[in-house]
C-alpha cells in the first residue's frame, strides 16, 4: 500500500511540480489518509535537493504544504459545520452523543481551540482528522485558519527538511515515525471506549 502511495506522489510531482504539493496536502487534510510523512519528505528530495536548489526552498515547501492543508482543512471544517453538526443534532443520541455533549465541545473549542488547532497539526494521524470536529465544535474560523497554518507550516517544513538532508534515504523519516502511530491511535481508541463506557453508565443511572 505504501509503495502505491509513493508511486502516486512521485507521478504527481513529475506531472505538476509544486502545485502537486498543494494538491496532495489538501487531500491529506480533508480527512483522507494520504500521509504527509511521504508527501513532504519526497518534496524535499524531488523538488529541491534532486534539482540542486538551495535550502531556502524549504520555506517554499513549507508554504505550499501549509496552503494545501488550509484548503483541505476548510473543506473538512465546512463538512463538520453543515453536515456533521445537523447529523449529530438529529442522530447523536443513537451513538451516545447528546446536545449537551455537542454544546460542551463547542465551548471547549471556543476556549482551547488555538492550542488544539496548532498542536494537532504536529501529531501524526490526529492532524488528518482534527478539522472535522473543529467544524462540529464551531471553532472561530479566523483562529482556526491562523493556527492551522502555523502548525502545518512547521510540520511541512520539518518533513521537507528531512527529505532534503537524507536525500534518497528520505524514507527513513516514515520508518522512524511509524512506531508512534500505534500508541497514538491506541490512546485515541481508549478515549473513545472510555467515553462510551461513561455515557452508558450515566444513562443507566437515569
Amino acid at each position: 500500500m505504501e509503495e502505491q502511495i509513493l508511486n502516486f506522489v512521485r507521478q504527481t510531482y513529475h506531472a505538476l511540480g509544486w502545485p502537486g504539493v498543494v494538491l496532495l496536502m489538501a487531500v491529506e487534510s480533508a480527512c483522507i489518509p494520504l500521509p504527509s510523512e511521504i508527501i513532504m519528505p519526497l518534496a524535499g528530495w524531488m523538488l529541491i535537493a534532486e534539482k540542486g536548489l538551495g535550502v531556502l526552498y524549504l520555506v517554499l515547501a513549507g508554504l505550499y504544504g501549509a496552503t494545501g492543508n488550509i484548503i483541505g482543512s476548510v473543506i473538512a471544517y465546512a463538512v463538520g459545520v453543515w453536515g456533521g453538526r445537523p447529523f449529530l443534532n438529529r442522530y447523536g443520541k443513537y451513538i451516545l452523543i447528546s446536545h449537551h455533549d455537542i454544546e460542551l465541545a463547542e465551548r471547549w473549542f471556543d476556549k482551547y481551540g488555538e492550542g488544539i488547532a496548532f498542536l494537532s497539526r504536529l501529531v501524526p494521524g490526529v492532524r488528518t482528522y482534527i478539522s472535522f470536529p473543529a467544524g462540529i465544535g464551531r471553532m472561530k474560523m479566523g483562529k482556526f485558519l491562523l493556527y492551522t497554518f502555523l502548525g502545518s507550516f512547521l510540520w511541512s517544513t520539518g518533513l521537507a527538511y528531512g527529505g532534503y538532508v537524507l536525500g534518497q534515504n528520505w524514507g527513513e523519516i516514515s520508518a522512524v515515525m511509524r512506531p508512534f502511530y500505534i500508541p497514538i491511535m491506541a490512546a485515541f481508541l481508549a478515549a473513545v471506549i472510555a467515553f462510551v463506557w461513561l455515557r452508558v453508565r450515566r444513562m443507566a443511572r437515569k
